[in-house]
């Protein structure tokens, strides 16, 4: 249970809580002008800085309930001061960069990603695919290299949906295959 404390100004009675909120609003107040010259340091502009004391102080005023009663105030105001500032930085940053890609491209942002482009592939693993046959080679390299949908494929090699699923099994099983005895034999080879 809260212990109650008597308020001065008004002769009342109120919670310990409500007197630590209030005895946090005030200590915050006169800390204002301080704040202000930090972030005046920091933003090294007047208006940003004016924004960054009043975001400082609306946060902590939030988050008043994670404040302790008798810690160092000052500091507890200072943390979350840089916390703003480091999270506008950052805000800026990434509105600068959408910025830029948007100026180079102004419907970049409809558009997906490109996909990373792939390396060359290691020369077990091109041997191997180059000993598959044709057709299971074909749906390999369209499906699993160049990533196309089963569907596209199908329309590339000019055979159903089915037929790319069945090649591809078949030519995906033949590789590992292929894969296993070469790099066995590797084994064998650095083994003797």
């Amino acid at each position: 249970m809260l212990s109650p404390t008597l308020n001065a100004a008004t002769k009342t009675h109120m919670p310990a809580s409500f007197a630590s909120t209030e005895d946090l609003r005030h200590g915050l107040a006169k800390l204002t002008p301080e704040l202000f010259g930090r972030a005046l340091r920091m933003a090294r502009s007047p208006e940003l800085a004016q924004d960054l004391v009043q975001d400082t102080c609306e946060r902590a005023m939030r988050f008043e309930a994670q404040y302790q009663p008798g810690t160092n105030l000052r500091a507890w105001v200072y943390q979350i001061l840089f916390s703003v500032f480091v999270t506008r930085c950052r805000r800026g940053r990434r509105e600068r960069n959408a910025l830029d890609v948007l100026s180079t491209d102004p419907c970049a942002w409809t558009m997906p990603d490109a996909a990373a482009p792939m390396q060359d592939l290691s020369p077990p693993v091109a041997g191997a695919l180059d000993q598959l046959p044709r057709g299971f080679r074909d749906a390999v390299v369209l499906v699993d290299i160049e990533e196309m949908s089963y569907k596209d494929a199908a329309l590339r090699l000019g055979v159903p949906v089915g037929t790319v699923m069945s090649r591809l099994h078949r030519g995906r099983r033949q590789l590992a295959d292929a894969l296993r005895e070469t790099y066995q034999a590797s084994e064998e080879r650095f083994a003797a």
